[in-house]
Order: structure tokens, then sequence, then C-alpha cells
């Protein structure tokens, strides 16, 4: 079934494109349609075409190693799947069914390839869209991994919750305890002394009261500071996980290197080993 040009507009791979240029694409892919629960491509199929979504809905999965299913991608209306084995003409890595009725466009290589051939500068123009794209990811990642911790658990806490972590502060501190020895001194000595006047006389039921209601209104807020810093933690935790996969990848960039360079430096030693007898038998036979 043919392809409305127009509905290839809402591509982000293909914004840039002119509407010449769409038709001549429109007039090479197909619009397919598939039934619920009806599967696209699986693992190990041939990467022969890729698909964009118009309507409907699919999920995208691939298979853990624990043999789990697992969703990596839902596309939502003009996004692109299966694209990375459709350009490196490799097998299907993940799964693709549909989860509704749904259409898509199957685009190939050859496809895009026509469309360069009639038009040439439509390459271009989805190279600016895929370099835009580069960069935005670059700068997410970038940004991400250099957040402060600190700084986006402040700016996203709440008053209560600032009010929380100040009264867990002091809770926990000596100065708390040392203000309550003391007040709990002052208060039995008094009442003792007075005797008969005493407001709270021997075994001193309000300030069992008053504690006992001191207690209940700590103990939650104290539990929500600690849900709070778990939050703060696993926080933490992304972040330093972001750090470690850079660092990872960095370290594994220059592990490539080094391996090229120590290569390198081996064909020299080899071209040097052999040049080097060959001019010592030339000093000797002129000699």
């Amino acid at each position: 079934m043919p392809c409305n040009p127009q509905e290839l507009k809402h591509v982000p791979l293909f914004t840039l494109l002119d509407d010449d240029e769409l038709a001549v694409l429109a007039a090479q892919v197909e619009l397919r349609k598939f039934a619920p629960r009806q599967r696209i491509y699986k693992i190990g199929d041939p990467g022969k075409h890729a698909y964009i979504l118009i309507s409907g809905a699919l999920q995208v999965t691939t298979v853990d190693e624990d043999n789990q299913e697992v969703v990596v991608d839902q596309p939502g209306h003009g996004e692109f799947f299966g694209f990375a084995s459709m350009l490196d003409q490799t097998p299907h890595q993940t799964n693709a069914m549909a989860i509704e009725d749904t259409e898509c466009v199957e685009i190939s290589r050859d496809d895009i390839a026509t469309l360069l051939c009639k038009k040439p500068m439509a390459g271009m123009d989805m190279l600016t869209v895929l370099g835009r794209q580069f960069h935005a990811s670059q700068q997410l990642v970038r940004v991400r991994a250099n957040r402060n911790a600190n700084e986006i658990i402040e700016s996203e806490s709440t008053f209560g919750e600032r009010i929380a972590d100040t009264v867990a502060g002091f809770g926990g501190s000596w100065t708390f305890i040392l203000s309550c020895l003391f007040a709990l001194g002052v208060y039995t000595v008094i009442n003792v002394m007075l005797k008969g006047r005493a407001w709270d006389p021997y075994p001193f039921i309000l300030l069992n009261l008053i504690l006992s209601m001191l207690a209940a209104i700590q103990a939650p807020v104290i539990m929500m500071s600690q849900n709070r810093q778990d939050s703060k933690d696993r926080l933490r935790s992304e972040l330093d996980f972001d750090v470690n996969r850079r660092a990872g990848s960095e370290i594994q960039h220059l592990s490539r290197k080094l391996n090229l360079l120590q290569d390198k430096l081996g064909d020299l030693d080899d071209l040097l080993r052999e040049r080097v007898p060959t001019a010592v038998g030339s000093e000797k036979a002129s000699g």
C-alpha cells in the first residue's frame, strides 16, 4: 500500500526534507498494517527493513540473560524501530509486536539509496537531523553525569521535607539529649520540692503524657527523614553509576588506543629488524 508523503513529515529524521524529496521517498516505501498481537519481526530475522509507527501501539522487547522478556522501547508516532539492523544489514536484536491495530511505514536501505540518487541533498538534511540528535544526546549525558546530587535534592525538596530533616537532625544530636535531661531534671526536682503544692507529683503522670506525645510525633517525622535519606542515596547511586559507566567507556577507549599503539610499535620493530641486518650485510660486503 502506498504511503502518504504528509505522514513522513511527522518522522523526526525527515523533518528537513522538502515536498519533492518526501514524494520520492513515499513512492519507494510501503504502508503496512498489523493486527493486535501480530509479530512485526523477531530476534534473528534478517534486518532488511526498518519501520516507522504511523498509528496504533507496539512494543519492542528483548530477552535478558535470565531468559526474561524485557521491554526496551515503546515507539511513539513517527518514531523508528529496527533502524540500526536495517542500516548494518545485520539480524534484528529485538522482537517487535503490535499491541493493537497498528500501521507502520516499512523502509529499507534501497529506499533511502533511491532517494539519495534522485535527491542528493536529502542526505545532508538527514545528516543534519542526526547531528542535532547526537549533540542533544551528548549534552544530556554530560549534564546528567555532572549533576550535583545535593543540589538536585535541595532544589526538589518541599517545605515539609526540610522541616522533617531539621527535626531529625536536632532529635539525633547531643544538644537534644542534654537539653531533655536538663529539662527532666529540673521538672522532677521542682515537683518533688513543692510536695503537696506540686502540679505534677510523683509518679509524674503529666510528664509521662508529654513525653509520650513527643515520642508519638517525633517517630513519624524521623521516619519521613529516613525515607528522604533513602531517596538521596538512590539518586547518588544512579549518578555514581553514570559516572562509572562513562569512566569504563573511556578506559575501554584508551585500551583500544594503547593496543593500537602497541601493534604499530611492533610493526615498526619488525621493520627495523629487517633493515638492520640488510644494512650490516651491505657494510661487510663493501669492506
